[in-house]
């Protein structure tokens, strides 16, 4: 039995909570900016609030977001943030990518 070379081994073992389309977009859009409303997310990416309420709430529960609620003009008001392991884990999976597709694009 032979083992995966350590390129597609990287991208085999890679977070599944990071690697799924939705949250991967959204941890990227955070990783610009100091934080998001929820509303930018809700209209970046096209998603309804509910499919977006879940992957935020995976992303939370994961530890790689940060999410604030509070109010805005007495309206309701979700801000998200990108935390300091997130930021390093999307690096990571960035990386990971990057090595394994980058010479495709040349």
């Amino acid at each position: 039995m032979t083992s995966a070379s350590p390129i597609l081994a990287a991208v085999l073992q890679a977070d599944r909570v990071i690697h799924e389309p939705v949250r991967l977009c959204v941890l990227t859009l955070l990783a610009s900016v100091e934080s998001a409303d929820f509303v930018y997310l809700q209209r970046m990416m096209a998603l309804t609030g509910g499919n977006l309420s879940t992957h935020i709430g995976k992303l939370s529960e994961a530890g790689l977001i940060e999410v604030e609620k509070g109010y805005a003009e007495n309206r309701p008001r979700t801000t998200l943030s990108l935390t300091d392991s997130g930021r390093e884990a999307l690096q990571a999976h960035a990386k990971a990518l990057v090595a394994l597709v980058g010479p495709l694009a040349k």
